[in-house]
């Protein structure tokens, strides 16, 4: 995907010029991916309104359990194509991970009805009810537009804007294990039950992975901020996607700024960070095309706040003028909520939220204080991204620090299966045995019981989860009681208590306190509503909100600042008025908070104690 020329900025040494496709040399395929809260949705959807505005046929697909494409878009959206008003030629959808597994269901069920009876329909009803389910099922319409001519022919590009970094490296390397998976299986049936619905989709992803490495047919989007820990994991995600064949990349770095203000402190810092991240990156951005799209002092909702994404000079679209007085809602500082965390002496505090709103360094501020207030803590993250070590960036006695490896706990959890039932098998049992074990779905188990491992240490100490951003999170609450009857059917032993309690345990809020973390913009903060709306369904109430990143009282001079601290009044009082019990503040830093010392600073920041 080429980009016409628009000029460009010189930053530092280097010079990017500006993110502008050119529909001409677009490929039929984009793929849109990086750290959570990057932009790749708003991008995403940019990109296809111009490609549809230049007269091509664009479907806009989202592949993210916790999508937002409808807000941006400002059009309700289901699992088949929905056209976006005012738009022709651009259709938008959402892959629907429970539809799609109900629709999997059937397909494989819907033939034997009146074949089988009811108690052996009910029986393969249950088998095709867990969370491998809902994975493969939601990777089979992925690979259905992408794989199928007849499901996308009527389009010139199919756009897809996924979820951050772990997930989609998860969906792409899928085509590969399930192709791999079907061609060494023997005994006809897996985790999923029968293979001969996935034996049906074989050409489909065959064909997947052919598209995926062509790279006249597939660009992968690789967006970042100018911050370092986003372009370490586009460089990160650049290798891996490589590996897995997908090597027509190129990088977009968003939200670049240049101030209007030079003797402002606060426009300085945001600057000068921006062009560090740059200078430390630049022998990745050099090998590979990269562009730069400026940061706008807007929320990007809407057809009108698209438009002005990619082509500022298109005038202000619902730009804020900032008001002489206003008086912000009452918040706390995160160190008041640590305080109620440390009475209890043990536990576990999870912090959830959207990507990139700041969930890994809230975690790592509460874990700093709690270490250096001499309680034992220990410090763990189920995101597959995981940044925790990067942020820590040095050791506090009394505390501990891991991360759920899926490869390793996955060869842990084969191996412990292997030992304990291989043992009553024949030869041709245990090679049955090995074969269900190397399934993709085992992966997705074995994470699951490391989540209930991690969460029990919370007996003896307080233990600090940074979570996966919010879908991923999501499916792994829901999915306990389908995990415990996987679990059940590969071991065919009972389970640890870890696993027995865990449910009970999240609904505890005498043991569990989870922290919705969000910034203060429309996307973040709704979709930690939502997730709210969700936990409370699962009878898990929040502990409190953490609004992260604010601009308030930061005294910038710089009008696009200005606007930017203007434009998060409304949202800071509707966490506060409509959605939080408890409501925590942290201000936007003038360096990144890495390190025990920035970490503990960032805890006892209060709104009170900022300059005005």
């Amino acid at each position: 995907m080429a980009a016409r020329s628009r000029g460009g900025r010189s930053i530092g040494v280097v010079t990017l010029p500006l993110f502008r496709p050119d529909p001409a040399a677009t490929t039929r395929f984009l793929f849109f991916t990086g750290k959570g809260g990057v932009g790749k949705t708003s991008l995403s959807c940019a990109t296809a309104l111009m490609l549809a505005e230049s007269g091509k046929r664009v479907l806009l697909v989202s592949t993210d359990p916790a999508s937002n494409l409808d807000e941006v878009l400002a059009v309700p959206l289901t699992n088949q194509p929905t056209a976006v008003p005012g738009i022709p030629g651009l259709h938008a959808l959402n892959i629907n991970p429970v539809a799609a597994a109900a629709a999997y269901r059937e397909r494989l069920i819907g033939p034997m009805r009146g074949l089988l009876p009811p108690a052996a329909l009910r029986s393969m009803e249950e088998q095709l009810s867990g969370s491998c389910t809902v994975e493969i099922a939601a990777f089979d319409e992925f690979s259905g537009l992408i794989g199928n001519t007849d499901a996308t022919g009527a389009y010139d590009h199919v756009l897809f804007d996924t979820a951050p970094t772990g997930h989609t490296l998860r969906l792409m390397s899928l085509a590969k294990a399930w192709d791999q998976f079907l061609d060494n299986s023997s005994s006809g049936t897996s985790c999923l039950g029968p293979l001969a619905g996935l034996e049906k989709q074989r050409a489909i992803y065959e064909k997947t992975v052919t598209t995926l490495a062509d790279a006249s047919a597939t660009t992968l989007v690789l967006v970042s901020r100018p911050q370092g820990a986003a372009l370490r994991e586009a460089q990160r995600t650049s290798g891996e996607l490589r590996a897995l064949g997908v090597a027509n990349q190129q990088l977009v770095i968003n939200g670049m700024f240049e101030t209007q203000c030079p003797e402002d402190l606060t426009s300085q810092a945001l600057q000068r960070r921006g062009r560090s991240a740059i200078a430390a990156a630049e022998t990745f951005i050099g090998s590979l095309p990269t562009y730069i799209v400026p940061l706008r002092p807007i929320n990007i909702l809407g057809i009108g706040g698209l438009r002005q994404l990619l082509d500022g000079d298109t005038g202000p679209v619902g730009v804020p003028v900032p008001t002489a007085a206003w008086t912000p809602p009452a918040m706390e500082s995160l160190d008041a909520l640590v305080n109620d965390i440390e009475r209890h002496g043990h536990g576990v505090v999870m912090t959830m939220g959207k990507g990139g709103v700041g969930k890994t360094t809230v975690a790592a501020a509460i874990a700093v204080t709690l270490a250096l207030r001499g309680r034992p803590v220990h410090l763990s993250t189920t995101d597959p991204a995981a940044h925790v070590a990067q942020t820590l960036a040095g050791q506090v006695p009394g505390l501990t620090v891991s991360r759920i490896d899926p490869a390793a706990e996955t060869a842990a959890y084969q191996a412990e299966v292997m030992e304990a039932q291989g043992a009553k098998l024949d030869a041709a049992g245990r090679a049955l045995l090995e074969e269900d074990l190397r399934s993709p779905c085992t992966e997705e188990i074995a994470v699951f019981r490391a989540f209930a491992r991690e969460v029990d240490r919370g007996t003896d100490r307080i233990v600090v989860l940074d979570t996966a951003p919010t879908g991923h999170t999501l499916l792994l609450l829901d999915a306990s009681e389908a995990y415990n009857r996987e679990l059940q059917r590969q071991s065919g032993s009972s389970q640890p208590e870890s696993v027995l309690r865990l449910l009970e345990r999240l609904r505890d809020p005498e043991f569990t306190r989870i922290l919705l973390v969000t910034l203060p913009e429309a996307t973040p903060e709704h979709e930690a509503a939502t997730l709210q709306e969700d936990l409370r369904r699962a009878h898990i109430e929040p502990f409190a909100w953490v609004i992260n990143q604010s601009l308030l009282n930061s005294g910038s001079c710089d009008p696009l600042l200005q606007r930017r601290e203007a434009a998060e009044h409304p949202y800071l009082r509707e966490v506060v008025e409509r959605h939080a019990t408890r409501t925590a503040w942290l201000p936007w830093q003038a360096e990144e908070p890495v390190g025990p010392a920035a970490l503990a600073r960032l805890a006892s920041t209060s709104l009170e104690h900022t300059p005005a």
